[in-house]
């Protein structure tokens, strides 16, 4: 297949990519500078944009498969000032909106069309969330249904979309695991808050293979969450990381001490809702790491 991913150079991007290469694919990257030599190496091959327009680059997808959307801001860039707030709504809606315009533009146009989201879309109170279950009213949850919804037009275009609604991503290097184990390492390792909040999470190793799973599945539509079926708190979770780094486990963080850190972004430790991979696991993916101590044991192996 030949391949266009929009965000193919961030954290998860690079996994994607570097999977996809592996087993043959043609991998282009919308991005905003050139590739490294490494890259390059690699045979990734980019396209440049600004991350809002499809002027300079739209007549490539006429020779694309398949089109992911990776393109987001990080959330947890301190603080969530107005500011911020809008730069996260841009750097998801932005690229969304040329995307669809590009194919729109095509003679030839994808298959399929994959758009990355975040289980941040149930909302971070309340009981177990399905596929099935509404959308919440917070400020992520409000942010994920408005990015999901701006290639929803790719739907009426003809093609196949699906929403992939991924929970924590964990991986030694790159995104939040470092910064939780960063303090565990220090042995400062201690449930966050009340430590009862759920914390769904997924391997980079499925996060690339659900991925692909629904790339490559011509029966997937829709929102498909990208979570363990190991349900897990915070105080477990980061109990089972300072045992993975042997390191002890005693020291609450107070919820009032994170609130007035962070102020609003503090529902990211805080809050957590648990989360099922009911469409995944009936459309037939199988995970390879399932529960949080296999996961642990694969990232931080004992020497």
């Amino acid at each position: 297949m030949r391949i266009l991913i929009a965000g193919g150079r961030g954290f998860l991007g690079r996994r994607l990519s570097q999977s996809l290469l592996e087993d043959g694919h043609e991998v282009w990257v919308l991005t905003r500078r050139s590739l490294t030599e490494g890259e390059a190496e690699s045979g990734l091959r980019h396209l440049l944009w600004d991350g809002r327009s499809c002027d300079e680059w739209a007549e490539a997808i006429n020779e694309m498969d398949a089109v992911v959307n990776l393109s987001g801001e990080s959330i947890g860039r301190w603080p969530w000032s107005a500011h911020q707030k809008q730069r996260l709504r841009d750097s998801r809606l932005q690229p969304g909106k040329a995307l669809v315009e590009a194919i729109r533009r095509a003679r030839k146009r994808p298959a399929v069309f994959l758009q990355v989201s975040g289980v941040n879309h149930y909302g971070t109170q309340g009981e177990e969330a399905s596929e099935a279950t509404p959308p919440g009213d917070d400020f992520l949850a409000r942010l994920t249904c408005d990015w999901e919804a701006s290639t929803q037009p790719v739907e009426e275009l003809g093609l196949r979309r699906v929403v992939a609604r991924l929970a924590v991503v964990l991986a030694a290097s790159g995104g939040m695991l470092p910064r939780l184990a960063l303090p565990v390492r220090l042995g400062l390792g201690g449930p966050i808050g009340s430590g009862r909040q759920a914390m769904p999470w997924i391997h980079e190793a499925d996060a690339v293979g659900a991925m692909r799973f629904l790339i490559e599945n011509p029966a997937a539509r829709g929102p498909f969450n990208l979570v363990a079926p190991h349900r897990i708190t915070n105080a477990e979770f980061l109990r089972l990381l300072a045992r993975a780094l042997r390191r002890p486990f005693w020291l609450p963080v107070p919820s009032f001490l994170l609130r007035l850190t962070l102020g609003e972004m503090s529902v990211l430790v805080l809050e957590g809702r648990p989360v099922w991979p009911k469409r995944l696991l009936e459309l037939g993916y199988h995970f390879r790491f399932e529960r949080l101590e296999e996961a642990l044991q694969a990232i931080y192996p004992r020497r």
